[in-house]
């Protein structure tokens, strides 16, 4: 079996509330294949971050998460089991999922993920 080599890659993260993030990540492993990249989570479980590709930070206007330009200070996806982010932890980790979520999908799945908790709040 080929072993794919996975270089180091520099990413943007996007940071949202746990609840949404996690509707997220379902939403997106239910859509086309495995479109969810490295995901990450807070220690005190308030936050997931997304990797995304660098340069997303520019243009991430996303309500109710920030987009966090990393170029040049050193948030580097690397193959290792380590998490980039001193007190986060791997939600799904690099080498279970592609390099980098997609912005524009992932802005997607955080809209439909927001109409979910929206509605499931008003039910009650």
């Amino acid at each position: 079996m080929e072993t794919a080599q996975v270089t180091e890659t520099v990413c943007d993260v996007v940071t949202v509330p746990t609840r949404q993030g996690l509707e997220a990540v379902d939403i997106l492993r239910r859509g086309v294949g495995d479109a969810v990249g490295p995901v990450l989570h807070d220690d005190g479980g308030d936050t997931l971050g997304f990797l995304v590709p660098p340069g997303t930070a520019a243009a991430w206007d996303v309500p109710g998460s920030t987009c966090t330009e990393t170029d040049g200070r050193g948030l580097r996806l690397t193959p290792e089991p380590e998490p980039p982010v001193e007190g986060s932890d791997w939600l799904l980790p690099p080498g279970e999922a592609d390099l980098a979520t997609d912005p524009a999908v992932l802005r997607a799945a955080l809209g439909e993920a927001a109409r979910l908790i929206e509605a499931a709040d008003n039910c009650q």
